[in-house]
């Protein structure tokens, strides 16, 4: 992995990290990410733990630099996209069956001038069985087991917090049980392998059928119930305004006589609503681990007609589905008034809400806002419906003694199917609202005037008043059907000129290169029905719009090792190489990509290596034709809201960006869910990104012990021109912070000055602004083969990474610290979490196995995996205050451990418990969408002990 020379005894000049079949069995791993991500060089991305916001897919991102910059291979080769959003666009890594992998190899920092754009962050490659014999079926069955038993900071008992919440609103708390198992997972696989008479081809195919439960975070007693933001002294449960039943309010600041905040008491009347015991708790009916299944078939093979002409194809197919769910839809105050003569309101109250006897009598309307949950409808849900298929096929073989070739074509094409559940149209709910009385019966106007004969009126002003008629009006089901395709065609030849005497009078071989053209082009399309084209479905964050297009890259690439020592005093070897990418991607678009690497290794026991690569990301497809559409950000509260706890802004600079004067510093402008809108969308003008990867690094295998190998990399990453959005909060920071005029005029309030309901946003499109960089220190040690007398043998292997910094720079210049006496355009996310840095980036991470064959047929192992404390922030170098309970993130450590026992030659048992210790998560009430259940699954083991059985029989 990382060069096309194919070469005995080439060390690489780049750093490797490789995982192995062994470790898929001794893990328990049915998906593959769950592997991968353990590697301290990977972080979270999207996979089975993400349900708000969940695209479906699995991805991979290397050093926190996004998964679109991770590129991912099979045998070298490219992956499909995974989907059709931007979300989704990273290669999907559910579509590589586990049965089949021999190893798989991480080589972090750019290497495009190999193997093309978006390997800026480095390459994860796939290492399929090959020549495989016989016939094995493999049959797994896992399950999570945990005790809820939580205490946090300050031995905070979350069951305490949860049964005196339980005690004021039982709808909305309840204590999950004690001890619980679920989230069962059972796969069956079989592979089969047969190798042709004369012993020149092989054919191995297989079959993978995976099947995994759902999780509710009721189950869970640090997710049972939705943490507050800013907790001190205490967690506190929290949640949402828009509750079951009802928030009615005009949104006035308090000190206005007009104003009016109520909900219902049971017999249907209005009463004061209050902020602490009326709010929906949205926790308990998401998904900690959404539901899965996964069905893969495919085959690889090869026939060598002679040296001359190795033929070989590689096939894949595999359909996968899952749901994720999180809380109801509703009205989500995305209606604004109400008609005085609607005959249900509560009439008692009418006047209240500003219907006087002469405004009833005209049919007046006047302001509200209703904020309801569709409690009777369900869960929010998005099901997936994805399937791929990959063929690769082609030829390779020598053409003389010095010469080879490989020439192949390659065909993917990804469908993807989305259907969305149970949320609210908002257009019906306005005709639903729009009702008068007829006859003494609640009628829509839209009835009686014909514009919408099918109308129901709806009742959200009466406790369980909600009927199955009109649900069955009120909710819709959207539909989007997306498809991108792949094709790919290369041809290299590669060539040993030390046939031909060209080579160091110092070295025994002599040059190698290699030298090639490729073509790609990938198309998509994804069509989405009216509903979300036009952001009608309540709840869902904005509007989904369709989208197509295609690109087009012609590359030509070389790759070139001259040893220049070889067995010399002082230089066992030494050697360089070098490889060049000219790419043209149509549209006026050309890049070189290169790279440089010397390797030395003064005795056998020592090796130094460094390499520079110049690395470069076009803008991928959905990317560049995303359409433009609303979605939800999060935050603490409004800068010019009463909520900031380090107000940035002034009355005079909230009233310039739209805030009416009598409102800066109202609540009216902090949302109470904490999410904002915002408005994004692709841009076909975008410029591909450019990056530059320093790594220096030792490898020590001392002769005097025996199975022992060191290795120390340092990494250096930096990405200039990168192709992102500047952020919301960024936008809010640069622009009361700093008074950026530019990043002013992005902020879009409504009539209210509010951002988070009606049409107000910050606008954040995509952009080549800033850049990215990371730098940190890799460390890998195996110990093999370490005799222990009659009782077998041990093995140790440990990979930590070091992380020095992770800093990004939204736009140059633009100042983003909150201290006015420091002027600083970049923040730092080592160490930290939040809305800003996403998941955690812990500064250490390490895994450590200790593997013990045993002379009983029985090896045993033992995995400790560490991550350090992290520091929430709740802006761009603004750490959380000292007081609040959820500012650390304290060190995780879990173990894990394994036995396998060989039966007989032909099976194997293994069994295995990860996070043996059942370690709760560490929690926050500041996680947002970006987490899920107060705490970030994608990185930490949120779900308890995770037992596993697996079986192996082999024909």
């Amino acid at each position: 992995t990382g060069s096309r020379i194919r070469s005995a005894n080439l060390e690489s000049t780049t750093p490797v990290t490789q995982v192995t079949a062994a470790d898929v069995v001794t893990q328990g791993v049915t998906r593959i990410e769950d592997l991968v991500n353990q590697l301290p060089q990977a972080f979270a991305a999207q996979n089975v733990t993400v349900s708000n916001a969940a695209t479906g897919t699995a991805t991979l991102n290397l050093r926190g630099l996004g998964s679109p910059r991770t590129m991912v291979l099979i045998d070298g080769r490219r992956m499909p996209y995974g989907g059709v959003t931007s979300a989704s666009a990273a290669p999907d890594i559910n579509q590589i069956p586990t049965s089949m992998i021999e190893r798989v190899d991480v080589l972090t920092g750019g290497a495009s001038a190999v193997y093309g754009s978006d390997a800026v962050a480095g390459v994860v490659n796939f290492v399929m069985k090959k020549d495989f014999e016989g016939v094995q079926v493999t049959s797994q069955y896992n399950f999570y087991w945990h005790e809820n038993d939580f205490s946090g900071p300050g031995e905070t008992k979350l069951r305490d917090i949860i049964a005196a919440s339980a005690a004021t609103n039982p709808s909305e708390f309840a204590l999950p049980d004690d001890s619980v198992t679920d989230g069962e997972g059972k796969e069956l696989s079989l592979m089969v392998g047969v190798n042709s008479g004369d012993g020149r081809g092989n054919i191995t195919a297989y079959a993978t059928v995976f099947d995994s439960k759902s999780i509710v975070q009721r189950d869970r007693d640090y997710s049972a119930c939705s943490l507050n933001p800013n907790p001190v002294g205490s967690f506190e449960c929290g949640g949402s305004s828009t509750n079951a039943g009802g928030r009615f309010t005009n949104f006035l600041d308090p000190s206005n006589p007009a104003f009016y905040d109520f909900t219902t008491d049971p017999s249907g009347n209005f009463r004061d609503y209050n902020p602490d015991t009326d709010l929906y708790n949205f926790g308990p009916l998401n998904y900690y681990q959404r539901p899965e299944r996964r069905y893969s078939i495919g085959a690889m093979g090869h026939y060598e007609f002679n040296e001359h002409a190795d033929v070989y194809t590689q096939l894949m197919f595999n359909d996968y589905s899952s749901v994720a769910q999180i809380a109801p839809s509703g009205n989500f105050f995305d209606t604004t008034t109400i008609n005085c003569d609607n005959p249900l309101l509560p009439a008692a109250n009418l006047a209240d809400i500003g219907c006087g006897p002469d405004e009833v009598a005209a049919g007046t309307s006047v302001s509200m806002y209703i904020g309801r949950r569709n409690v009777e409808g369900g869960g929010r849900q998005q099901s997936f419906a994805n399937n791929s298929f990959r063929a690769v096929t082609g030829v390779r073989g020598s053409i003389n003694e010095a010469w080879g070739y490989d020439v192949s074509a390659q065909y993917s094409n990804v469908s993807v199917n989305s259907t969305t559940l149970n949320y609210f149209v908002t257009n019906r709910l306005s005709r639903a609202l729009d009702v008068v009385d007829v006859n003494g019966v609640p009628t829509c106007r839209s009835v009686i005037d014909g514009t919408d004969p099918a109308c129901v009126p709806w009742n959200p002003f009466v406790p369980n008043g909600v009927t199955a008629a009109q649900l069955n009006y009120l909710q819709a089901t959207g539909l989007q059907t997306g498809r991108i395709s792949q094709e790919i065609y290369n041809a290299a030849i590669n060539g040993d000129l030390g046939v031909y005497g060209i080579k160091s009078p110092l070295a025994s071989d002599g040059l190698q290169l290699v030298a090639g053209v490729e073509y790609r082009r990938d198309a998509l399309n994804n069509t989405v029905d009216a509903l979300q084209t036009q952001g009608l479905l309540a709840g869902s964050g904005g509007p989904t719009i369709g989208i197509s297009g295609s690109t087009l890259v012609k590359d030509a690439f070389m790759e070139a090792r001259m040893p220049i020592l070889q067995d010399q005093a002082f230089a066992e070897s030494l050697s360089f190489d070098t490889a060049y990418r000219y790419s043209d991607y149509g549209t006026g678009v050309q890049t070189d990509t290169y790279k440089f690497g010397l390797e030395w290794a003064p005795v056998s026991d020592l090796r130094l290596r460094g390499s520079y690569q110049r690395a470069v990301r076009a803008a991928n497809i959905v990317e560049l034709f995303t359409a433009q559409g609303f979605n939800l950000f999060d935050a603490a509260g409004d800068p010019c809201g009463a909520a900031a706890r380090d107000p940035q802004a002034s009355v005079e600079e909230c009233i310039a960006t739209g805030v009416p004067a009598g409102q800066v510093g109202s609540s009216a402008l902090d949302s109470p869910a904490g999410q904002y809108n915002f408005l994004q969308g692709g841009n076909v003008n975008l410029q591909p990104e450019e990056s530059d990867t320093w790594s220096y690094g030792v490898v020590f295998q001392p002769r005097w012990v025996p199975g022992l190998a060191i290795t120390v990399d340092y990494f250096d990453i930096s990405i200039a021109d990168t192709i992102t959005t500047f952020g919301p909060p960024n936008t809010w920071t640069a622009c009361y912070a700093n008074n950026d005029p530019a990043a002013c005029a992005r902020i879009n309030r409504n009539p209210n000055g509010q951002l988070w309901v009606g049409n107000g946003f910050v606008q954040d499109l995509n952009i080549n602004i800033g850049s990215l960089s990371t730098q940190g220190y890799d460390l890998n040690v195996g110990y093999t083969g370490i005799e222990v007398g009659r009782f077998g043998s041990l093995a140790f292997n440990l990979t930590g990474t070091y992380l020095l910094n992770l800093i990004t720079q939204p736009a140059p210049g633009v100042d983003l610290h909150p201290d006015p006496e420091i002027t600083r355009d970049w923040y730092d996310c080592t160490g930290f979490y939040s809305s800003v840095c996403l998941t955690p980036s812990p500064q250490w991470r390490h895994r450590f196995r200790t593997s013990w064959q045993t002379p009983w047929d029985v090896d045993l192992s033992f995995t400790w995996r560490h991550y350090s404390e992290v520091t929430g922030i709740t802006g761009p170098n603004n750490p959380m205050p000292e007081n609040q309970l959820d500012k650390y993130l304290s060190a995780e450590d879990y173990f894990d451990v394994a036995a396998n026992w060989a039966i007989t030659e032909k099976a194997g048992l293994t069994l295995g418990i990860n996070n043996v210790l059942d370690d709760n998560p560490t929690i926050s009430g500041a996680v947002g969408t970006t987490g899920n259940g107060n705490t970030y699954p994608q990185t930490y083991d949120a779900l308890g002990r995770y037992v596993f059985l697996r079986a192996t029989v082999d024909f």
